[in-house]
């Protein structure tokens, strides 16, 4: 198949395609602002765009490449150990999760979207605010619940950011020990979608043009860090994403 006729044959029309970057580009910068974000963000949008049913696989995609980006910047600061721990159990609970996620049906996936989405804002806050430490034989156990979570839902990254703060972890250490895991986890989510046909070609090229898309997100959002205020974006990132997660709900309903 030629390129040509692998763009026509995409799972979205050309100007659904558009509107699916323009979006990952936006909730990029977000994400980029606020520190986490963008896997929140950009299924409240592509859910009429590839249906419910696809998102998952689609995002999988995408975000590799956000992630992977991640990785290339911020790959001195990787802190291994962490990342070795995270993986242990987090790995194959993420197959796991991932499994399970092909079993349910459009009206289930909509449901739980809706319901994840919704709860991740209070959820968010008050993982902030917690100060517990987290020794290294319970940060191999968070990761297990993380990875399951992560197998099957969008934007569990807030859990894995929580995770690794609580074990000590500050600054850019976050950031690149986040995304490798992220990376890991995401591979193997791809691989096991396409090996049961949940991921066809053509969703993972629409994946491969909207991750891509995120990539200048993240520069546009360094320089917009010094302008705007952390709460206002903030703001805006869980109205939009309280606003999708009611849509999900009424969609499931």
């Amino acid at each position: 198949m030629s390129a040509a006729e692998l763009l026509q044959s995409l799972a979205v029309s050309p100007l659904q395609l558009t509107l699916a970057c323009l979006v990952a580009f936006s909730a990029s910068i977000l994400g980029g602002l606020a520190g986490y974000g963008t896997g929140l963000i950009l299924p409240v949008f592509l859910v009429p765009v590839v249906g419910v049913g696809n998102v998952i696989p689609v995002m999988a995609v995408s975000m590799l490449f956000n992630n992977a980006s991640r990785v290339a910047v911020f790959r001195q600061d990787i802190q291994w150990s962490h990342a070795r721990r995270v993986l242990l159990f987090g790995l194959p609970a993420c197959v796991a999760g991932a499994y399970c996620y092909t079993f349910l049906n459009a009206r289930w996936i909509a449901l739980l979207l809706g319901i994840f989405l919704l709860a991740s804002i209070p959820l968010r806050r008050l993982l902030q605010r917690s100060e517990f430490q987290l020794a290294a034989g319970a940060e191999s156990v968070a990761g297990a619940s993380f990875g399951f979570i992560n197998g099957g839902l969008p934007g569990a990254g807030v859990f894995l950011i929580a995770i690794l703060l609580h074990t000590g972890l500050t600054g850019s250490a976050v950031v690149a020990t986040d995304a490798i895991i992220s990376v890991v986890m995401g591979i193997a989510k791809i691989m096991l979608f396409g090996s049961l046909a949940a991921l066809n070609l053509q969703l993972a090229v629409t994946g491969f043009l909207i991750g891509v898309c995120t990539i200048p997100g993240a520069f546009v959002a360094r320089a917009l860090l010094k302008r705007i205020p952390l709460g206002i974006h903030i703001w805006v990132m869980e109205t939009m994403v309280a606003i999708g997660a009611i849509a999900l709900l009424w969609r499931a309903g």
